[in-house]
């Protein structure tokens, strides 16, 4: 099994990190292999540049792709699960991540597929997990916590992934309060992949 975690957080002193870190250890005890993008620490760049605004907005397929993004699209195609781990800042995922989607969907892989460019495969099962500083029945009485599974599962992992999910760790704002039952849902995280079967 080969798990991808995108890691979006700057902060090591951060709960999402705490969290990271916890998941981690429980990915481990399996025999599995993990690769982390951990994009603030490789100082991924988020914007498209004017040539990759070119190559995006008017479909030039001819167009050279950056190889920072042909290294993420690599550890896509080798991935049985993806990760992505982040805080919710504002409603969404960090800018960083937001620009990773905007980058790594590259025209001609992860959409606007023609017959002659090697395109997207559909990875299996994506789990996002995100921090918010808001309890989940606050997230989920505002409408909030709809719009981010919206936004996340049905956009941005769309039909590119076989199987997808989200897990709001909500409540931040009182940490002593959520912490445990938090670490529960992480320790029964390998058990949701392999219900999978894959």
């Amino acid at each position: 099994m080969n798990i991808l975690i995108v890691y979006c957080h700057p902060s090591k002193k951060s709960y999402t990190f705490q969290v990271l870190e916890r998941l981690k250890n429980v990915i481990s005890k399996q025999d599995w292999y993990l690769e982390i993008s951990d994009l603030y620490a490789s100082n991924f760049q988020s914007d498209l540049s004017e040539t990759e605004y070119e190559r995006e907005g008017f479909a030039k397929l001819d167009l050279p792709i950056s190889e920072d993004v042909l290294a993420e699209q690599k550890k896509l195609e080798n991935a049985d699960c993806v990760i992505f781990l982040y805080p919710v800042w504002w409603s969404d995922c960090p800018a960083k991540l937001k620009g990773w989607f905007d980058r790594v969907y590259s025209v001609g892989y992860a959409y606007g597929q023609t017959e002659t460019f090697p395109k997207m495969k559909t990875v299996p099962f994506g789990l996002v997990i995100c921090t918010a500083g808001h309890p989940n029945d606050f997230l989920n009485e505002i409408k909030m916590a709809q719009s981010m599974e919206t936004i996340m599962l049905e956009d941005r992992l769309g039909k590119r992934f076989e199987n997808k999910e989200m897990v709001i760790l909500g409540g931040t704002l009182e940490l002593e309060k959520v912490m445990e039952g938090h670490f529960i849902l992480i320790e029964e995280i390998p058990a949701k992949i392999k219900s999978f079967r894959f």
